[in-house]
């Protein structure tokens, strides 16, 4: 699966998909509601460098696939809506 480009995208998806909903189901509401920030820095680093990770590999894979332009928007798309990517690997990221 590492070893072709949609492979690592999909990867790269569910990694980024994991990270956002646990930056928003862990890491906001311990930020907001219980007014401990910190986790919030970790979890957010690293969906920060995951997101723009699947964002600048979503574009590698248009590239290399000559995805059309509507299929590159609605993989970007995904990675701001939760669970988004993991809905982008099933409808979208088909070998």
């Amino acid at each position: 699966m590492l070893k072709t480009s949609i492979g690592q995208l999909r990867i790269l998806a569910y990694l980024e998909g994991f990270s956002f909903i646990l930056l928003i189901g862990i890491g906001m509401p311990l930020k907001y509601l219980y007014e401990t920030p910190k986790p919030n820095l970790y979890i957010g680093m690293i969906h920060g460098i995951l997101f723009i990770a699947y964002c600048a590999w979503v574009i590698i894979v248009k590239s290399e696939r000559q995805w059309s332009m509507t299929k590159t928007f609605w993989a970007l798309l995904a990675s701001l809506l939760p669970f988004g990517t993991f809905v982008a690997d099933k409808k979208l990221f088909i070998k």
